[in-house]
């Protein structure tokens, strides 16, 4: 009986071999946040896919957040967060607190397990090699240092894989007039993969995917045609913080990218779940 164990273990590598060779040598950019970065366990399991991922070829970008960290670290300053329609008002010391948080502390954290789970690492953030540009966000309220993006460049991310590093991006950007700008992660990790011409864009969030009824998990909805998101929204099941992660997979379609999934960072190895099996996890957007 001792073989069944190595048998299924087989099998899941059979049904991951057409997987493997399709993306061979292609990039995938992750958008990282939420639970997956707080537990220490799905840290690991994020770690050890994209080790794996790196191991059979693909270049896989990882792009993240950190807004917990930038709450505790205004919080230890004694200056408040606030948010406006989900998005942080920044102010100078904000922005300041934000660049040395995300490009910083949070940054070289991640760099330095990916690391310590054998992967090679290199910490980027927006203002290296000018990859994300941008320009003050017009908002009915002034937010501040928070930038809408303008142009991305690629050169420092594709060097970076090229050389077989994965790069791991914090979202702060700079502006033509020496400012830095605060981007929100998901917006950001779309248009980098826009750019890279990605072959999928995944953000890792904490709910199961698009569910037609969103207190029920067994609803989630696989598959959605980027053309179907209007009338999604109309219905009111695209509604709430899901509508700017979804805005962000379709803008990420619009622009190239081959398929954009939103994934349950809370499933453990939830990344490998979906690039290599026959159902994958998640939403996916085409």
């Amino acid at each position: 009986m001792h073989n069944i164990p190595n048998q299924d273990r087989a099998r899941v590598l059979v049904q991951a071999l057409p997987y493997i060779q399709k993306y061979a040598g292609k990039t995938i950019v992750v958008k990282y946040g939420g639970n997956a970065m707080i537990s220490n366990e799905l840290k690991d399991a994020v770690m050890n896919d994209i080790v794996i991922l790196q191991l059979i070829g693909i270049n896989v970008v990882l792009v993240h957040g950190g807004g917990p960290e930038i709450n505790d670290m205004l919080k230890k300053i004694g200056k408040e967060s606030k948010f406006v329609n989900g998005l942080r008002v920044t102010d100078k010391e904000t922005i300041d607190v934000v660049q040395m948080v995300l490009a910083g502390k949070v940054n070289k954290t991640l760099v330095q397990l990916l690391e310590q789970h054998s992967g090679k690492a290199i910490g980027l953030c927006g203002l290296d090699g000018r990859m994300i540009m941008a320009e003050k966000k017009a908002a009915a309220e002034d937010l501040g240092f928070v930038g809408e993006i303008t142009e991305i460049n690629t050169g420092v991310i594709e060097n970076a894989t090229k050389n077989g590093y994965v790069p791991i991006i914090s979202t702060v950007a700079g502006g033509y007039n020496g400012a830095v700008y605060n981007i929100n992660a998901d917006l950001a990790a779309a248009r980098i993969a826009a750019e890279l011409k990605a072959a999928k864009l995944i953000l890792m969030t904490d709910i199961r995917g698009l569910l037609q009824d969103k207190d029920d998990e067994e609803t989630l909805i696989p598959v959605v045609n980027v053309s179907e998101v209007p009338s999604l929204k109309r219905e009111g099941i695209i509604s709430g913080g899901m509508i700017p992660k979804i805005d962000c997979c379709v803008e990420a379609v619009r622009r190239g990218v081959k398929r954009a999934h939103i994934i349950d960072g809370r499933i453990p190895h939830s990344i490998l779940i979906e690039m290599f099996s026959d159902e994958g996890i998640g939403t996916m957007f085409y």
